[in-house]
């Protein structure tokens, strides 16, 4: 797997060899960015911005992002085969001065983990057998991470057929091989 875009295009990203970590793939990646660089509703600018990657895996989402000009990047993953890789990858690109990697599970997230920081963009990809996806929402909407403006990038089966919060609204969602990606908002 290689960085699409950005300074780092081209660059190799490290995955791990085991099974039980789905990387996003290049694909799904490019067009995710295509989406957020180009469209008109989706539209984010990129450069300067906060993200926060939960379920990170090797971190190709956030280093992508990085490699587009995002200010910092919020990691957050807790398996530790899947850690080691990350921690290398972000070490290759000498990104720790723009990283910080949370290691602990996502559903534990708090304001301290994050610097009480406004975020721009977050971004999740449970485990596609997690069924606790509203639970994390209610906590990101009680914790106030999310700003009014703030997009929220779902990676889930496109065979699902969830229901979320009822302030959770999908403003796109785009299939991919066995993927789905959702584009949405918590509202207030």
């Amino acid at each position: 797997m290689r960085v699409i875009g950005g300074k780092f295009k081209g660059k190799l990203i490290h995955n791990p060899v085991d099974k039980t970590t789905r990387p996003l793939k290049d694909l799904v990646r490019e067009s995710i960015f295509n989406i957020l660089e180009h469209s008109n509703n989706e539209k984010i600018k990129l450069d300067g911005d906060i993200i926060l990657d939960l379920f990170s895996g090797s971190g190709s989402f956030g280093i992508e992002c990085l490699s587009r000009g995002v200010k910092k990047v919020y990691f957050f993953e807790n398996y530790r085969k899947t850690l080691k890789i990350l921690k290398k990858n972000i070490a290759d690109f000498n990104l720790s001065k723009y990283t910080n990697i949370i290691e602990k599970n996502a559903y534990e997230i708090s304001n301290e983990d994050i610097n009480n920081e406004d975020i721009d963009l977050i971004y999740l990809d449970p485990p596609f057998k997690d069924k606790n996806i509203n639970n994390l929402l209610e906590r990101i909407n009680k914790l106030k991470i999310a700003k009014k403006n703030t997009l929220i990038l779902l990676h889930r089966n496109k065979k699902f057929k969830e229901k979320f919060i009822k302030n959770f609204e999908i403003l796109r969602e785009e299939k991919y091989g066995l993927s789905k990606i959702i584009f949405g908002k918590l509202l207030f």
